[in-house]
Protein backbone atom coordinates (compact mmCIF):
# COMPACT_ATOMS: atom_id res chain seq x y z
CA UNK A 1 0.00 0.00 0.00
CA UNK A 2 3.10 2.56 0.72
CA UNK A 3 4.14 2.35 -2.69
CA UNK A 4 0.73 2.98 -3.95
CA UNK A 5 0.57 5.75 -1.86
CA UNK A 6 3.53 7.30 -2.68
CA UNK A 7 2.78 7.19 -5.91
CA UNK A 8 -0.45 8.68 -5.75
CA UNK A 9 1.33 12.26 -3.74
CA UNK A 10 3.63 11.91 -6.46
CA UNK A 11 1.20 12.40 -9.15
CA UNK A 12 -1.10 15.04 -7.04
CA UNK A 13 2.10 16.84 -6.63
CA UNK A 14 2.78 16.77 -10.51
CA UNK A 15 -0.94 17.81 -10.83
CA UNK A 16 -0.49 20.71 -8.33
CA UNK A 17 2.20 22.31 -10.91
CA UNK A 18 2.68 25.39 -12.88
CA UNK A 19 0.16 23.73 -15.45
CA UNK A 20 -2.27 23.50 -13.14
CA UNK A 21 -1.43 27.42 -11.51
CA UNK A 22 -2.57 28.77 -14.65
CA UNK A 23 -5.47 27.07 -15.38
CA UNK A 24 -6.90 27.38 -11.83
CA UNK A 25 -5.78 30.43 -10.66
CA UNK A 26 -7.97 32.72 -12.04
CA UNK A 27 -11.35 30.90 -10.95
CA UNK A 28 -9.76 30.21 -7.48
CA UNK A 29 -8.34 33.20 -6.70
CA UNK A 30 -4.87 33.39 -4.58
CA UNK A 31 -6.35 32.81 -1.41
CA UNK A 32 -8.15 29.46 -1.97
CA UNK A 33 -4.44 28.59 -4.54
CA UNK A 34 -2.52 29.34 -1.24
CA UNK A 35 -4.13 27.26 0.96
CA UNK A 36 -4.38 24.56 -1.95
CA UNK A 37 -0.36 24.55 -1.63
CA UNK A 38 -0.06 24.20 2.10
CA UNK A 39 -2.14 21.49 2.14
CA UNK A 40 -0.47 19.49 -0.43
CA UNK A 41 2.60 20.63 1.27
CA UNK A 42 2.03 19.86 4.49
CA UNK A 43 0.15 16.48 4.26
CA UNK A 44 2.99 15.24 1.48
CA UNK A 45 5.90 16.37 3.99
CA UNK A 46 3.94 14.04 6.36
CA UNK A 47 4.25 11.22 4.08
CA UNK A 48 8.10 11.79 3.81
CA UNK A 49 8.31 12.05 7.42
CA UNK A 50 6.58 8.80 7.74
CA UNK A 51 8.49 7.10 5.26
CA UNK A 52 11.84 7.93 6.83
CA UNK A 53 10.54 7.34 10.17
CA UNK A 54 11.47 3.16 9.52
CA UNK A 55 7.66 2.62 11.70
CA UNK A 56 6.04 -0.37 11.17
CA UNK A 57 4.99 -0.47 7.27
CA UNK A 58 1.54 -1.62 7.94
CA UNK A 59 0.79 1.42 10.49
CA UNK A 60 2.88 3.45 7.61
CA UNK A 61 0.50 2.49 5.26
CA UNK A 62 -2.38 3.45 7.07
CA UNK A 63 -1.06 6.81 8.46
CA UNK A 64 -0.27 7.68 4.45
CA UNK A 65 -3.97 6.83 3.39
CA UNK A 66 -5.59 8.69 6.01
CA UNK A 67 -2.84 11.96 4.47
CA UNK A 68 -4.23 11.09 1.11
CA UNK A 69 -7.99 11.52 2.49
CA UNK A 70 -7.23 14.45 3.98
CA UNK A 71 -5.61 16.61 1.40
CA UNK A 72 -9.06 15.03 -1.14
CA UNK A 73 -11.00 15.87 1.45
CA UNK A 74 -9.90 19.35 2.23
CA UNK A 75 -8.74 19.69 -2.04
CA UNK A 76 -12.83 19.47 -2.34
CA UNK A 77 -13.71 21.47 0.45
CA UNK A 78 -11.67 24.42 -0.97
CA UNK A 79 -12.68 23.92 -4.51
CA UNK A 80 -16.14 23.78 -3.21
CA UNK A 81 -16.25 26.75 -1.18
CA UNK A 82 -15.30 28.87 -4.31
CA UNK A 83 -18.94 27.50 -5.83
CA UNK A 84 -22.05 29.65 -5.15
CA UNK A 85 -24.62 27.41 -2.67
CA UNK A 86 -26.45 25.79 -5.65
CA UNK A 87 -23.33 23.77 -6.79
CA UNK A 88 -22.56 23.39 -3.14
CA UNK A 89 -25.67 21.17 -2.76
CA UNK A 90 -25.51 19.22 -5.74
CA UNK A 91 -21.41 18.30 -4.94
CA UNK A 92 -22.41 17.30 -1.98
CA UNK A 93 -24.81 14.83 -3.14
CA UNK A 94 -22.92 13.68 -5.56
CA UNK A 95 -19.90 12.69 -3.93
CA UNK A 96 -20.72 12.36 0.17
CA UNK A 97 -21.99 8.93 -0.49
CA UNK A 98 -19.43 7.84 -2.44
CA UNK A 99 -16.98 8.95 0.28
CA UNK A 100 -18.80 7.18 2.83
CA UNK A 101 -18.70 3.76 0.87
CA UNK A 102 -14.91 4.13 0.13
CA UNK A 103 -14.09 4.79 3.95
CA UNK A 104 -16.31 1.62 4.71
CA UNK A 105 -14.02 -0.21 2.41
CA UNK A 106 -10.90 1.02 3.35
CA UNK A 107 -11.11 1.06 7.24
CA UNK A 108 -13.95 -1.03 8.22
CA UNK A 109 -14.72 -3.97 5.08
CA UNK A 110 -11.55 -4.45 3.93
CA UNK A 111 -12.38 -7.36 2.15
CA UNK A 112 -16.03 -5.70 0.54
CA UNK A 113 -13.38 -2.40 -1.31
CA UNK A 114 -13.60 -3.65 -4.88
CA UNK A 115 -17.60 -3.64 -4.77
CA UNK A 116 -18.08 -0.61 -2.11
CA UNK A 117 -15.83 1.27 -4.61
CA UNK A 118 -17.82 0.03 -7.98
CA UNK A 119 -21.07 0.86 -6.35
CA UNK A 120 -19.34 4.38 -5.81
CA UNK A 121 -18.05 5.07 -8.88
CA UNK A 122 -21.95 3.73 -10.02
CA UNK A 123 -23.53 6.29 -7.67
CA UNK A 124 -21.05 9.85 -9.18
CA UNK A 125 -22.36 9.03 -12.90
CA UNK A 126 -25.84 8.42 -11.93
CA UNK A 127 -26.07 10.84 -9.47
CA UNK A 128 -24.37 13.61 -11.79
CA UNK A 129 -27.27 12.77 -14.22
CA UNK A 130 -30.13 12.80 -11.54
CA UNK A 131 -28.98 16.71 -10.09
CA UNK A 132 -27.13 18.14 -13.28
CA UNK A 133 -27.85 21.95 -13.80
CA UNK A 134 -30.99 22.42 -14.81
CA UNK A 135 -30.11 26.64 -15.04
CA UNK A 136 -28.53 25.65 -17.99
CA UNK A 137 -31.99 26.07 -19.95
CA UNK A 138 -31.71 29.64 -19.30
CA UNK A 139 -28.34 30.32 -20.42
CA UNK A 140 -29.28 28.30 -23.56
CA UNK A 141 -32.35 30.48 -24.33
CA UNK A 142 -30.28 33.78 -23.75
CA UNK A 143 -28.06 32.70 -26.45
CA UNK A 144 -30.62 31.48 -28.52
CA UNK A 145 -32.17 35.36 -28.06
CA UNK A 146 -28.41 37.15 -28.26
CA UNK A 147 -27.67 35.34 -31.82
CA UNK A 148 -31.46 36.97 -32.78
CA UNK A 149 -30.59 40.33 -31.79
CA UNK A 150 -32.97 40.30 -29.17
CA UNK A 151 -31.16 41.66 -26.52
CA UNK A 152 -33.85 42.48 -23.94
CA UNK A 153 -35.60 39.02 -24.29
CA UNK A 154 -31.46 38.24 -23.51
CA UNK A 155 -30.89 40.42 -20.49
CA UNK A 156 -34.57 39.01 -18.61
CA UNK A 157 -33.01 35.37 -18.89
CA UNK A 158 -30.54 36.59 -17.04
CA UNK A 159 -32.51 38.68 -14.74
CA UNK A 160 -34.76 35.92 -13.38
CA UNK A 161 -31.96 33.81 -12.45
CA UNK A 162 -29.76 36.79 -10.72
CA UNK A 163 -33.36 37.50 -9.18
CA UNK A 164 -32.30 33.89 -7.72
CA UNK A 165 -29.29 33.51 -7.19
CA UNK A 166 -28.17 37.08 -6.40
CA UNK A 167 -24.52 35.74 -5.34
CA UNK A 168 -23.45 34.28 -8.27
CA UNK A 169 -21.24 36.33 -10.20
CA UNK A 170 -21.36 34.38 -13.56
CA UNK A 171 -25.03 35.40 -14.09
CA UNK A 172 -24.01 38.98 -13.77
CA UNK A 173 -20.84 38.59 -15.88
CA UNK A 174 -23.13 36.88 -18.97
CA UNK A 175 -25.70 39.54 -18.33
CA UNK A 176 -23.18 42.19 -18.99
CA UNK A 177 -21.56 40.81 -21.67
CA UNK A 178 -25.04 41.22 -23.30
CA UNK A 179 -25.12 44.77 -22.55
CA UNK A 180 -22.04 45.57 -24.07
CA UNK A 181 -23.25 43.93 -27.28
CA UNK A 182 -26.42 45.79 -26.75
CA UNK A 183 -24.00 48.94 -26.82
CA UNK A 184 -25.18 49.90 -22.66
CA UNK A 185 -21.79 49.86 -21.47
CA UNK A 186 -23.14 51.84 -18.52
CA UNK A 187 -25.10 49.20 -17.34
CA UNK A 188 -22.38 46.26 -18.17
CA UNK A 189 -20.23 48.67 -16.04
CA UNK A 190 -22.38 48.25 -12.88
CA UNK A 191 -22.62 44.53 -13.57
CA UNK A 192 -18.87 43.71 -13.81
CA UNK A 193 -18.15 46.23 -10.41
CA UNK A 194 -21.09 43.58 -8.83
CA UNK A 195 -18.57 40.76 -9.93
CA UNK A 196 -15.72 42.06 -8.38
CA UNK A 197 -17.32 42.86 -5.31
CA UNK A 198 -18.63 39.47 -5.27
CA UNK A 199 -14.72 37.70 -6.14
CA UNK A 200 -12.68 40.39 -5.63
CA UNK A 201 -9.54 37.71 -6.14
CA UNK A 202 -10.76 37.33 -9.94
CA UNK A 203 -8.02 38.98 -12.40
CA UNK A 204 -10.88 38.52 -14.77
CA UNK A 205 -12.95 40.29 -13.47
CA UNK A 206 -11.28 43.46 -13.62
CA UNK A 207 -10.06 42.79 -16.86
CA UNK A 208 -13.71 42.82 -17.66
CA UNK A 209 -14.09 45.88 -15.87
CA UNK A 210 -10.91 47.89 -17.29
CA UNK A 211 -12.61 46.34 -20.99
CA UNK A 212 -16.02 48.43 -20.58
CA UNK A 213 -14.20 51.46 -19.50
CA UNK A 214 -11.80 51.47 -21.94
CA UNK A 215 -15.04 50.98 -24.36
CA UNK A 216 -16.58 54.30 -22.53
CA UNK A 217 -12.68 56.17 -23.28
CA UNK A 218 -12.91 56.07 -19.25
CA UNK A 219 -9.26 55.78 -19.76
CA UNK A 220 -7.73 56.59 -15.94
CA UNK A 221 -10.49 54.17 -14.86
CA UNK A 222 -9.90 51.16 -16.98
CA UNK A 223 -5.71 51.71 -16.05
CA UNK A 224 -6.64 51.20 -12.48
CA UNK A 225 -8.92 48.11 -12.98
CA UNK A 226 -6.44 47.07 -15.56
CA UNK A 227 -3.91 47.19 -12.90
CA UNK A 228 -5.53 45.20 -10.11
CA UNK A 229 -6.15 42.74 -13.12
CA UNK A 230 -2.38 42.62 -13.26
CA UNK A 231 -1.46 42.52 -9.47
CA UNK A 232 -3.85 39.74 -9.04
CA UNK A 233 -2.28 37.60 -12.33
CA UNK A 234 1.46 38.58 -13.30
CA UNK A 235 2.05 35.98 -14.87
CA UNK A 236 -1.07 36.42 -17.72
CA UNK A 237 -0.14 38.15 -20.54
CA UNK A 238 -4.17 39.19 -21.13
CA UNK A 239 -3.44 41.26 -18.28
CA UNK A 240 -0.14 42.75 -19.28
CA UNK A 241 -1.89 43.27 -23.23
CA UNK A 242 -4.11 45.12 -21.63
CA UNK A 243 -2.02 47.48 -19.80
CA UNK A 244 -0.36 48.08 -22.87
CA UNK A 245 -2.82 48.68 -24.75
CA UNK A 246 -4.68 51.28 -21.88
CA UNK A 247 -1.14 52.95 -22.23
CA UNK A 248 -1.31 53.41 -25.81
CA UNK A 249 -4.81 55.35 -25.45
CA UNK A 250 -3.15 57.08 -22.69
CA UNK A 251 -0.07 57.93 -24.55
CA UNK A 252 2.51 56.58 -22.42
CA UNK A 253 4.94 55.21 -24.89
CA UNK A 254 7.07 53.84 -22.34
CA UNK A 255 4.76 52.26 -19.97
CA UNK A 256 2.65 50.93 -23.20
CA UNK A 257 6.16 48.84 -24.59
CA UNK A 258 6.61 47.76 -21.08
CA UNK A 259 3.61 45.85 -20.69
CA UNK A 260 3.62 44.79 -24.36
CA UNK A 261 7.01 42.93 -23.82
CA UNK A 262 5.83 41.48 -21.15
CA UNK A 263 2.93 40.25 -22.92
CA UNK A 264 4.98 38.85 -25.66
CA UNK A 265 7.48 37.10 -22.66
CA UNK A 266 4.51 35.04 -21.29
CA UNK A 267 3.40 33.24 -24.91
CA UNK A 268 0.52 35.28 -26.65
CA UNK A 269 -0.91 32.48 -28.26
CA UNK A 270 -3.05 33.53 -31.05
CA UNK A 271 -1.58 35.88 -34.14
CA UNK A 272 -4.53 38.31 -33.23
CA UNK A 273 -3.14 39.50 -30.58
CA UNK A 274 0.15 39.70 -31.52
CA UNK A 275 -0.55 41.40 -34.33
CA UNK A 276 -2.33 43.95 -32.08
CA UNK A 277 0.94 43.91 -29.62
CA UNK A 278 3.42 45.24 -32.72
CA UNK A 279 1.09 47.80 -33.55
CA UNK A 280 1.15 49.36 -30.55
CA UNK A 281 4.76 48.67 -30.36
CA UNK A 282 5.24 50.57 -33.49
CA UNK A 283 3.17 53.24 -31.82
CA UNK A 284 4.71 53.77 -28.75
CA UNK A 285 8.69 53.54 -30.20
CA UNK A 286 7.19 57.00 -33.06
CA UNK A 287 6.03 58.51 -30.53
CA UNK A 288 9.52 58.14 -28.10
CA UNK A 289 11.18 59.06 -31.62
CA UNK A 290 12.80 56.03 -32.13
CA UNK A 291 12.01 54.81 -35.85
CA UNK A 292 14.37 52.04 -35.87
CA UNK A 293 12.57 49.98 -33.25
CA UNK A 294 9.58 51.00 -34.80
CA UNK A 295 10.60 49.96 -38.29
CA UNK A 296 11.21 46.68 -36.55
CA UNK A 297 8.23 46.22 -34.72
CA UNK A 298 6.67 46.92 -38.48
CA UNK A 299 8.49 43.93 -39.85
CA UNK A 300 7.05 41.94 -37.24
CA UNK A 301 3.62 43.32 -37.74
CA UNK A 302 3.80 42.22 -41.74
CA UNK A 303 4.35 38.39 -40.43
CA UNK A 304 1.22 38.34 -38.86
CA UNK A 305 -0.29 39.38 -41.86
CA UNK A 306 -2.79 36.61 -42.14
CA UNK A 307 -4.50 37.52 -38.83
CA UNK A 308 -5.96 40.31 -40.34
CA UNK A 309 -8.41 37.91 -42.33
CA UNK A 310 -9.30 36.90 -38.59
CA UNK A 311 -9.82 40.49 -37.34
CA UNK A 312 -11.69 40.89 -40.02
CA UNK A 313 -14.53 37.73 -40.22
CA UNK A 314 -14.60 39.06 -36.52
CA UNK A 315 -15.36 42.76 -37.00
CA UNK A 316 -17.98 41.45 -39.92
CA UNK A 317 -20.44 40.19 -37.20
CA UNK A 318 -23.18 42.00 -36.36
CA UNK A 319 -22.76 41.32 -32.60
CA UNK A 320 -19.23 42.68 -32.79
CA UNK A 321 -20.59 46.53 -32.49
CA UNK A 322 -18.50 46.51 -29.17
CA UNK A 323 -15.09 45.26 -31.03
CA UNK A 324 -15.43 47.82 -33.56
CA UNK A 325 -15.46 50.43 -30.95
CA UNK A 326 -12.79 49.77 -29.34
CA UNK A 327 -10.53 48.22 -32.04
CA UNK A 328 -11.51 48.66 -35.84
CA UNK A 329 -9.21 51.90 -35.88
CA UNK A 330 -6.68 50.18 -34.49
CA UNK A 331 -7.28 47.16 -37.10
CA UNK A 332 -7.63 49.63 -39.94
CA UNK A 333 -4.07 51.42 -39.14
CA UNK A 334 -2.48 48.22 -38.66
CA UNK A 335 -3.80 46.65 -42.48
CA UNK A 336 -2.77 50.13 -43.65
CA UNK A 337 0.99 49.57 -42.01
CA UNK A 338 1.15 46.36 -43.44
CA UNK A 339 0.07 47.35 -46.67
CA UNK A 340 2.35 50.43 -47.34
CA UNK A 341 -0.65 52.90 -47.15
CA UNK A 342 0.34 54.68 -43.95
CA UNK A 343 3.79 56.58 -43.25
CA UNK A 344 5.32 55.70 -39.58
CA UNK A 345 4.94 59.43 -38.57
CA UNK A 346 1.03 59.44 -38.79
CA UNK A 347 0.91 57.07 -36.08
CA UNK A 348 2.05 59.56 -33.51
Amino acid sequence: MSKSIRLAFSLLAEAAGNAMIARMRNYLGPTRLRLIFFLLAGTGLMSLFLNASGGDAEQVAELQTALLLIFIVGFVLIIASRAERYNQIRLLIVLAPSFVAFIIGLFVIPDLLPPLLGAALGWVVASAFLVRDTRRAEYKMAVKHLRRNEYAEAVKMMDSLIKLEPDNEEHYRFRAVILRIWGKPGRAKRDYVKVTELNPDSAGAYNDLAEVHLQMGEFEEALNAAMKAHELSSNDWVTAYNLGMIEDRLHHPDESIRYLQLALEHDVPDARHRLLIHFYLARAYVRKGELDAAEQAVSELKAHKQALKDWRKILDSEQSVTLRQVLGADIEAARALIEDELELAALS
